[in-house]
This record gives C-alpha cells, sequence and structure tokens, in this order.
C-alpha cells in the first residue's frame, strides 16, 4: 500500500489514534463523501450555505450550514476545506446551539443597578447606546487625557477586532488590553525580532516528515491547523514527536514523547540546538547566508557597542557587531563585517545600499527552482508549490563560521587592535550550557531521549528535497512560564539552522492577503482616521520594549489593571471591551476589581459574562457566526481564505461587530469610510458589512463582495498558492524580495532580499534585545518594578536563554516541601470547549460539566482521592515591594492520569457558570487564574506566568467547604451543573420562535 494510504504503524494503532480523538477528528472520508453543492433554494425551503465556522474562534474550518424554514438545523464539513479535511468539530456544531440560545444578548442595555452586584438593566435603543458611550468617554478624555480610555480584546475572530486597532484610532488611546499578549503574541514578537512577524506559524498542512506538537494537543484544538488535519498529518509522518509534560490524547501514538517540567522549553529548543550542531545536521548555506551566523563580534569588552544605521526595526540600534564604520573613517554603519573563508580578509553585508546584498552583489529576485515534493499533498485538493534554490555568494566570496583560535585580529577605526569571533561561534558557546546531559538536570528527560528528538528532527528524511523535515508547530505552552519570547526564539532557531524556514511544511507566516485584507476589518477606510500616540502606553516603565518602536504592539495588561487603581502614572477610567475578559492572562480576582472601580465599560458581546454583568454600564448585542458575512483567510500558513456567510438574522436587534464599530466612530464623528469611494462616511448594516468585505478584497480578481460570495458558494475554498502563485506558491521567499513582509501582509513598494531584521538576515544574535535590554538604551539595562527580579539583563540574552519560571521548584524549593504542595501546568485542551466560551451550551456541558484536575493516581493513592472527587487547589504568596501577600482556591474534580507525572498537576482555564444568577457567574470557584501572581511576568513583553508555579491540592469536604457542600455553589447555595443530567440544561435548549432581525 502507498505511503499516503498507510504508514509504517500498523492498522491497530491508526484505529487507535481515530478512536482517541473521535470527537474531534471525526472519521476519514465521511465529511467528503456528499457534496451540497451552493447556497441556492431548493424545494421544501431548504438551503445549504458553504461557510467558515467560528466555533472556536481560531481554526478556520470550511462548513455547510444547511437552513430548513428559515431556521439552521444543522452543519457540518465542507469537502473542499483543505485545510480542515472536511472535518467539523463538537464546538463547531454545538454553534447551533449557541445561535438559538435563550440567553443570548438581544438588545442594547443600559445598567441600572450597581457595578460587582447582581444587574438590573433597562432596554435602550441603538443610538442611545452610542451616544452614550462616545460621549462618556470624550468627557472622561477632556478631562484626564485620550489615554484614560482603554480597550479589551479577545480572540481574534476577524470581524471582532476593535480592540487592537480601530477602537483605539477612534478614541486615540494606544492602552489595549489583548489578549495576544499572551496567546500567539509572544510568538509572533519573537519572530519579529529574529526573522520577521508571525513567522511561528508552520504549514501543518504542508504534510512535513517529521511532526513536531510542541506544548499543545492541537488535535483538539489550535490557532491554526487542528483537528482531523493533525490528525491526518501526525499518522502519516515518518516521525511523531511530543514534547509536552502532558501525554495528549493523539501523543500516546507518537514515536518519541519529550515528558519535559513544565517551564522548561527553552532548555529542551536549545538542547536540540547543541545537538543538532555537535551531529553536523545544520543546513549550511541557510545558516552562511540567511541568518547572521558570520557576522563578527568584537571580543573586548572595553568596546562600547555603536550605533547601526536605521532599520526597519528600531531606530536606536547599538551592536557589538563589527561594521565598516567602525574599522573605517566615513564607513557605513549598515555594512556588517564578516571574514571571507577563501581569502582570509573582511567583506561586508551592505543593509544601507539602494540595493542590499553582499559585497559584489547586484542581487536580482531568485528563480530556479523545482516543484516541491511532499508525500501525500496532491490527495488532500492541495497544490505543491515551488521552492527555490539558494542562490550562490558573489563570486570570491564565502563568509566564514569559524575563526583562528583567539579570534581574528582587526584595528578599529581609531588604531586600536581588538579580536573578533563568529557569531556563530558565540551561539555554539552559549549552547554548552544545554547539552543533554546538562538539559536532563534541568527538564527531568532523560539524556538520550532529548538526543534521539533532536536527531529524528534534523536528519533529513529525502536528502534530495533540498530542505528540512519540516517546521515546530509550538503553541501556547512555551509562552506561559515567564521566558515567552526566549522560548519561541529558540524554537524559532532550531527551525532555522536546520533548513526550516519558508519551505514546505516549515515555518511560513500567516497567509499573505491583498492590501487592505485584514486592515479593512480591524482599522478602516478613511484617510481621516485619526492615528494614537503610543508615547504613553501603559507598561513601557516596567516592560521598555513595549514603549519601543520595536514594541510587540499592546500595553500591559497587568499594568493598565495597577493603573486603574492606583492612577499612576495616569488615571484610567473608561473603556470598551469587545469578545475579551478579565480572566485569560494576570490575576482574574484582581482585574475584576479594577474594573468595577472604572466610571464606565461598555461591552460587545453576545452573553451575559462575568464581564458584562459585573462591569459593563451599556451592552451591545453582537451577532454569531452563522448571523453575519465576513472574508476570511487563514491566520495561520494553511494559504486558504473563503469567508463566513450570513445563514440566518440575528436575534432581536444585535449586529455585526463590524457595523457596531463603524456606529461607535459615527457617535464619535470620526469617518470610518472614504467618503468619495463609499458615497458616506458610515455606512448601516448590509450596505456597511459589503462595504468591509470589498475593501479587503481591492487587488483581487473578484473584487466585489456579491461576487465573490457567488464564486465561493459554487467552487469552495481559494488556495492562495494558486490564487498569489507569485508569492505564496513560491517557498524561500526572502530570495524574491518577500521575506522582510510582516504578518502576511504584502510587499513593500521597495524589495530587497532578506529578513525583516537590522541585519536583513534571521538573527542567532538579537540586535534589537542587544540594543534595548543588554544595553539598555532606555533604561540602563535593567528592567523596574519586577515582582522577582531587579538584575540586569545578561550579555547572553542576545540569545534566547533560558531563565526558569519565577515560582519554579528551582527557583522557590521550599514552596514544594509539603505533602500535598504540586507544581502546576494549564491549559489543556479539550474537545468542548474553547477557552471561556460554550460552558451554557447543553451539548457541550452533558459531555464535560465540571473541571477536571489532572493527577497521577500515584498522588491520588497518597493523599486518599480518588476518580471525581472535587478537590481543593490553593495558592499562597508573601508580600513583596511590588506587591501584597495573597491566598486563594479553587475547586476543581480529580480526573486520574497516569499521562503525566506524579508531582505535577494540570489544571483546567477559563471556567465560570454562567447557570449561577449572580453578576460574577462563580469566576472565583474554579478559575485557575484567580491563583496567579500577577506581577510574575515575561521580563520581555509582559506575558503572565499561567503555568508553572506552585499550589496546595487537598480533599473538598463538607467541612471545609461552603454550605456544607464540596460541589462548588453559588452565593445562595445553589450548586453549579455538575452531572450531565441536570435539569437546568434543558433550560438552555435552543429557543426558536424569539424574534430574528428586528429593525
Amino acid at each position: 500500500m502507498g505511503k499516503f494510504n498507510m504508514t509504517r504503524r500498523t492498522f491497530t494503532k491508526m484505529a487507535a489514534v481515530s478512536a482517541a480523538a473521535l470527537g474531534v477528528a471525526g472519521i476519514e472520508g465521511e465529511a467528503l463523501a456528499e457534496t451540497k453543492g451552493a447556497a441556492t433554494q431548493t424545494a421544501g425551503e431548504v438551503k445549504h450555505i458553504r461557510s467558515c465556522c467560528r466555533g472556536c474562534g481560531k481554526m478556520e474550518c470550511g462548513v455547510w450550514v444547511t437552513v430548513q424554514d428559515g431556521r439552521v438545523i444543522k452543519s457540518e464539513g465542507d469537502e473542499s476545506a483543505f485545510q480542515s479535511a472536511g472535518n467539523h468539530c463538537a464546538k463547531g456544531q454545538a454553534s447551533l446551539q449557541a445561535a438559538y440560545h435563550p440567553t443570548r444578548l438581544r438588545y442594547p442595555l443600559r445598567r441600572t443597578g450597581a457595578k460587582g452586584e447582581d444587574p438590573a438593566w433597562e432596554r435602550i435603543t441603538w443610538d442611545e447606546a452610542y451616544k452614550t458611550t462616545a460621549d462618556t468617554i470624550r468627557e472622561k478624555q477632556d478631562k484626564y487625557g485620550k489615554e484614560t480610555c482603554i480597550f479589551m480584546g479577545g480572540t481574534s475572530r476577524i470581524w471582532a477586532m476593535g480592540p487592537y486597532g480601530s477602537l483605539k484610532s477612534c478614541f486615540g488611546s494606544p492602552n489595549g488590553i489583548q489578549a495576544n499578549e499572551i496567546c500567539k503574541g509572544p510568538r509572533f514578537y519573537a519572530t519579529s525580532l529574529d526573522a520577521s512577524n508571525a513567522y511561528s506559524w508552520m504549514e501543518v498542512v504542508g504534510r512535513p516528515h517529521v511532526f513536531v506538537q510542541w506544548g499543545g494537543a492541537s488535535e483538539l484544538s489550535n490557532y491554526d491547523d487542528s483537528c482531523r488535519t493533525t490528525v491526518d498529518v501526525a499518522t502519516r509522518a515518518d516521525t511523531h514527536i511530543i514534547v509536552d509534560p502532558r501525554q495528549t490524547n493523539l501523543g500516546k501514538e507518537a514515536d518519541i514523547w519529550v515528558n519535559l517540567r513544565p517551564g522548561t522549553d527553552g532548555a529542551v529548543a536549545n538542547c536540540w540546538a547543541q545537538v543538532i550542531i555537535e551531529n553536523d545536521l545544520i543546513d549550511d548555506m541557510y545558516v552562511r547566508k540567511w541568518m547572521n551566523a558570520p557576522m563578527l563580534v568584537v571580543e573586548e569588552a572595553s568596546f562600547e557597542p555603536t550605533e547601526c544605521a536605521s532599520t526597519q526595526q528600531s531606530k536606536k540600534i547599538k551592536t557589538r557587531l563589527l561594521k565598516e564604520s567602525d574599522i573605517k573613517e566615513g564607513g557605513s554603519s549598515g555594512r556588517f563585517m564578516v571574514l571571507n573563508e577563501l581569502s582570509g580578509e573582511l567583506s561586508y553585508y551592505d543593509t544601507t545600499a539602494d540595493n542590499p546584498g553582499w559585497k559584489g552583489e547586484d542581487w536580482q529576485p531568485a528563480t530556479e527552482g523545482r516543484e516541491a515534493k511532499q508525500p501525500g499533498l496532491d490527495a488532500t485538493g492541495q497544490t505543491q508549490g515551488f521552492v527555490l534554490d539558494y542562490t550562490p555568494f558573489p563570486d570570491g566570496l564565502y563568509p566564514a563560521l569559524f575563526t583562528e583560535s583567539g579570534g581574528h585580529e582587526v584595528t578599529l577605526k581609531d588604531g586600536t587592535k581588538v579580536h573578533v569571533r563568529t557569531v556563530w561561534e558565540h551561539y555554539i558557546d552559549f549552547l554548552q550550557d544545554y547539552t543533554p546531559e546538562k538539559t536532563s538536570k534541568i527538564t527531568g528527560v532523560d539524556a538520550d531521549v532529548l538526543k534521539k528528538a533532536a536527531l529524528a528532527y534534523a536528519t533529513r528524511v529525502d536528502p534530495s528535497t533540498g530542505y528540512g523535515n519540516g517546521g515546530i508547530q509550538y503553541m501556547l505552552a512555551p509562552e506561559h512560564a515567564c521566558n515567552s519570547v526566549q522560548n519561541q526564539r529558540a524554537c524559532d532557531l532550531v527551525a532555522g539552522i536546520t533548513g526550516n524556514m519558508d519551505v514546505p511544511g516549515g515555518m511560513r507566516g500567516s497567509t499573505p492577503g491583498w492590501p487592505y485584507f485584514d486592515l479593512a476589518m480591524c482599522i478602516g477606510d478613511s484617510k481621516e482616521i485619526p492615528k494614537y500616540d503610543s508615547s504613553k502606553i501603559l507598561g513601557s516603565e516596567r516592560f521598555p520594549m513595549i514603549g519601543s518602536d520595536c514594541g510587540p504592539g499592546w500595553a500591559d495588561c497587568t499594568s493598565i489593571y495597577d493603573a486603574i487603581n492606583t492612577s499612576d502614572p495616569y488615571p484610567v477610567t473608561v473603556g470598551i471591551g469587545q469578545t475579551g475578559d478579565f480572566m485569560n492572562q494576570g490575576n482574574s480576582i484582581y482585574n475584576s476589581e479594577q474594573l468595577c472601580k472604572l466610571d464606565f465599560w461598555c461591552a460587545i458581546d453576545l452573553w451575559h459574562t462575568p464581564t458584562v454583568d459585573m462591569v459593563a454600564d451599556i451592552v451591545m448585542p453582537a451577532a454569531h457566526w452563522m448571523e453575519l458575512d465576513c472574508i476570511r483567510k487563514s491566520q495561520g500558513s494553511s494559504g486558504a481564505f473563503g469567508a463566513t456567510v450570513k445563514a440566518i438574522d440575528p436575534p432581536g436587534e444585535a449586529k455585526n461587530d463590524l457595523e457596531i464599530v463603524v456606529g461607535l466612530y459615527k457617535a464619535a464623528g470620526i469617518p470610518y469610510f472614504d467618503e468619495e469611494k463609499h458615497g458616506a462616511k458610515w455606512l448601516e448594516g448590509e450596505a456597511c458589512v459589503d462595504a468591509c468585505n470589498e475593501v479587503a478584497l481591492a487587488g483581487f480578481r473578484i473584487p466585489k463582495w456579491a461576487d465573490f460570495k457567488e464564486e465561493f458558494q459554487k467552487n469552495g475554498w481559494f488556495d492562495s498558492k494558486v490564487e498569489k502563485r507569485e508569492d505564496w506558491g513560491i517557498y524561500r521567499r526572502y530570495q524574491i524580495g518577500n521575506g522582510h513582509i510582516s504578518g502576511g501582509f504584502p510587499p513593500t513598494p521597495k524589495q530587497r532580499q532578506g529578513w525583516n531584521t537590522t541585519t536583513h538576515k534571521q538573527e542567532i544574535w538579537s540586535t534589537v534585545l542587544e540594543s534595548w535590554l543588554v544595553n539598555g538604551v532606555n533604561n540602563g539595562g535593567v528592567t523596574p518594578n519586577m515582582a522577582y527580579s531587579e538584575e540586569k539583563f545578561s550579555d547572553k540574552e542576545v540569545f534566547p536563554l533560558f531563565k526558569e519560571a519565577p515560582h519554579s521548584p528551582v527557583e522557590e524549593p521550599d514552596s514544594y516541601t509539603d505533602d500535598n504542595a504540586f507544581l502546576l501546568t494549564t491549559g489543556r485542551r479539550q474537545g468542548t470547549y474553547f477557552h471561556s466560551e460554550h460552558r451554557q451550551l447543553p451539548w457541550c456541558r452533558e459531555q464535560w460539566p465540571v473541571p477536571r484536575l489532572e493527577m497521577n493516581p500515584v498522588d491520588a493513592q497518597r493523599l486518599g482521592l480518588e476518580q471525581g472527587d472535587w478537590v481543593w487547589i490553593e495558592s499562597a504568596y508573601e508580600a513583596t515591594p511590588y506587591t501584597e501577600a495573597f491566598t486563594h482556591k479553587i475547586r476543581e474534580v480529580v480526573d486520574l492520569y497516569y499521562g503525566i507525572e506524579p508531582g505535577v498537576v494540570n489544571a483546567e482555564h477559563q471556567w465560570w457558570y454562567p447557570e449561577l444568577e449572580q453578576a460574577d457567574h462563580g469566576f472565583k470557584l474554579s478559575g485557575v487564574n484567580c491563583l496567579i501572581d500577577r506581577h510574575a511576568q515575561d521580563r520581555i513583553c509582559g506575558s503572565s506566568n499561567l503555568r508553572a508555579y506552585p499550589v496546595r491540592v487537598y480533599k473538598a469536604t463538607a467541612e471545609n467547604s461552603p454550605f456544607g457542600n464540596p460541589v462548588p455553589c453559588g452565593d445562595d447555595g445553589t450548586p453549579i451543573i455538575h452531572t450531565c443530567d441536570d435539569p437546568r440544561l434543558k433550560d438552555w435548549l435552543p429557543d426558536y420562535d424569539s424574534p430574528r432581525g428586528e429593525e
């Protein structure tokens, strides 16, 4: 049997994989068997509408929505959706229950009760809601400044991105509490420092020979390729590796399990790099030509870092990398010096030339190459891309990776003699702290397993391809233990040195669109839209990178909440939330207490969430994905793009988020549309949504939204390898001038070779981190006001230095001596929920009624715990100079599982209880982020310490539980829904009779 149809694994093992992922993977071929045809009216008032599911908000799964007599009766996978392989998971199918849920928000509301208490509401008009919001914000801004307004954004359903862009522009404030600070953002930022923004995305659909799942269970849920796609890729890969402290559902079928201690991801990645280099498994041409490996570092400590020419990354780069300006009067600070291995003389790469390149090079976009040959790809409905051959160095030049012993001597322009060594030599020295033996002591993983995994990843299965085995699907876990950016950089460099950047199955970045494909949804289309001032962004006092011209693009969440509490550095008094909540980062209890102090809050949402009912003064009801139109391209590397297409009207007066944002612009007097182009500065209803989508389609071969929908309904999902053959259809785009494009957006007017960095190379030695943190452009190299550290940044942090989580067993060994003490990890994926979503959907809740704490049976026996016991999970922190003493405890149910090490427990996140009729909906009862130290944060980007910290676990009993009930209860003693037969689940069954589409 051919490779596509059967791997070397037995049929029995394949059956086990299918069973393990049944709820999310489907049965291979089932969704592909039936083609529905276009969304046309048929006999019996039945319509089949091709759309894009947003039941999880992340993966762009193609679906068919069936509408009978005006009601949605089912949704199922779309056979044309190669990125999701016709799959439609449990969360997506439960979307029907969300669309018709009886507790949906239907009308604009105004609070009439006190904040933090059970709210009372009165119905108001949309005009009143818009005017109250805009007028109140302007009043406070006139008094305190524009920065007094904040915005909160959650998951990136593309039509609800106002807090990330358009709302900031409308009201002129840079301050957003954005979920991307702890979710994808550190990954994007790490790759923007090293190569180009969002090159953390891996082309999983490209069928890599070696599939690495790192820190997540993408067979259940993920931010790009997941579910059925992941299962198919894993089972067909020559080698499947998981790196995770928990054995994931699909992980039990993996060839190698790197079972690391939570929070030690960066050490494992650096270990892989060390093994790969030691075993000479690097992609030599990529390392020499497209990384800054051969560039020279001045060794003498007396050498003061010197300025570079202004770059795309930052205007304040100072570096120890040797430049022509260091050795020659009048020399260029943009010419980075290398040692020519052929002549023994210095040469350079010139970043500032009209046509940047190596000395003697007249760069032209590469043209020679070959078609990719990824096994089994054609059978998935995808197109093989074109892989460019590496272009050679100019004649007579071959940059050295090594210098003579002691370094190469050069004379500076002032006559001083210094020694230089290559970045590569320094990187090798740095990696000596991460040999398998040393890393084993850090991570708890056997040294032989570490070495085996690294060799399997880097040893090319098919050397004839000319590229590596595939990228690394690194997910959320490495972002959550306070070493976020450096952990991601470590993974990024492993992919780089093995030749897996922008290759089939490798790290490709975000699917490209046309000039305004995303911007139309989150920024607007008018030259009159003002730019907000980022100079006063909250968090830059603690984290200088946030306030830099090369920052990550968000304000720090904890700094915002602290500013609400203290008015330092200025008062924060008003805000707007759109899809977000206070439970996803920072300490949930502290966050909620501060939000309740605001003078005004507007919430745009589908539900009465804790944020809505505790905090909001004005509520604006939003439409569900089945109720709206919106263009959509893959945020990841699948190359797919299509649309979410309206199947039914929204309930009551709920609106598409796009229309809500435009309404706020109108109330604030800020044009959203170009009047000359669109006929008005503000549009409403379908005209507004159509205009946004047509702005997005500008430049595409089908520029009209109605025509695009018709084509999409007839022929299905578009493949960017076909539609953008000159860009997405080509691999190694850094050789054609597109490698420096940020985040999937189109080329800048001037194309050039290389990456979007100071040196134009993928940077092993980060010039930005060197300048802003090690050299301390802003603050002398110290990050002040950190809860656990005021140490200076080490010189080693130009490389991806591993640092322990602040409350890890290494940093706080005394916190783990108690018999009930455990190292906590969180955030595992399962098939029914997406973060805080779906707890009120009967199909989901009856399958998974309560939050579970995974614990090894050895630990459970020692503590006298059994499967299904409720336990207390407790954290406690002593007071520091920056934060008060803190203790809190929550309850979850013990779930015995041998797939987690003794001494480690795994809690579920984002739990709240919609059934509790109180303003906070019981988020304190089981919300794991109520336990965290809010000031334990990544020193570079501020992301929260959501995993790898100590807790005590003990049995919940009638004697130690409120109301004498181990089951969590509301303030009045009402127990939560905790069994699948709770009659309250029936109260949430679909309400088909409520009015929809009211004017």
